[in-house]
């Protein structure tokens, strides 16, 4: 009997770690052919031997960084020799620097727009070109409760995740006739090495929770689009 997604082809960026790792990893448990990215060679090497030891399926991967345009495309390009097509993206690379606006540098602020925002936009207009030839695809964001929440310290972190949140929308709007269906999840607090991971924390949501919320979209019938998922602890500390 075939898997789910058998066939389909899927990137998914910053997936050396944490929640990104666990969809990759779910993706290819499920049959699908992966290519991953990371900021660094080593990490993705790692990363690409050890989910082929842990799920099998053919799984590829390069370094980049999202928030570069051209290292994006020459990414992109990898995919397209590695795959052989594109139906599934998920943007999930992301970074937050966490102080006072007043305490921000001005590269602290550029790098996590590029990276939270702007990559996102670079690899989603990567990926609608290649959608147009397969017929249709999926674009699925992980951005944050922090896209609707501001929090003190969060001023860049907030933009982007506040940002993300339009520029999903908008690319739904823009690309539902053309079988494309977009959503972004929303998680709380994660147990990840970006929230601190530490002793006492398992109260916090598991990377592979997110992984199985990103299945549950794929899943849905084609006439039905969960375009925004919010995901919180059932019982976060007091």
């Amino acid at each position: 009997m075939g898997k789910f997604l058998d066939g389909r082809a899927a990137v998914v960026t910053g997936a050396t770690r944490g929640i990104g790792r666990a969809i990759a990893e779910t993706l290819l448990r499920e049959g699908a052919h992966v290519a991953i990215c990371g900021r660094t060679e080593e990490a993705v090497e790692r990363a690409v031997e050890e989910l082929a030891r842990a799920a099998g399926g053919k799984v590829a991967g390069r370094a980049a960084d999202v928030g570069s345009p051209e290292q994006v495309v020459e990414f992109f390009r990898f995919v397209d020799q590695a795959l052989g097509g594109l139906d599934i993206l998920v943007n999930n690379a992301g970074i937050g620097v966490f102080r006072p606006l007043a305490d921000l540098t001005v590269e602290e602020w550029r790098r996590t727009l590029d990276t939270n925002l702007s990559g996102t936009f670079y690899c989603s207009r990567e990926a609608l070109s290649r959608f147009r030839a397969r017929g249709g695809g999926f674009v699925i964001n992980i951005s944050s409760l922090a896209g609707k929440n501001a929090i003190a310290g969060g001023a860049a972190y907030n933009a982007s995740k506040f940002g993300l949140t339009g520029l999903s929308e908008a690319m739904m709007l823009d690309h539902r006739y053309e079988d494309v269906r977009v959503c972004y999840i929303m998680p709380g607090s994660v147990d990840t090495e970006f929230s601190q991971r530490t002793p006492g924390t398992d109260w916090r949501i598991a990377p592979e929770d997110i992984a199985e919320v990103v299945l549950t979209v794929l899943r849905m019938p084609a006439r039905t689009l969960i375009s925004r998922v919010e995901i919180r602890p059932t019982k976060p500390q007091r």
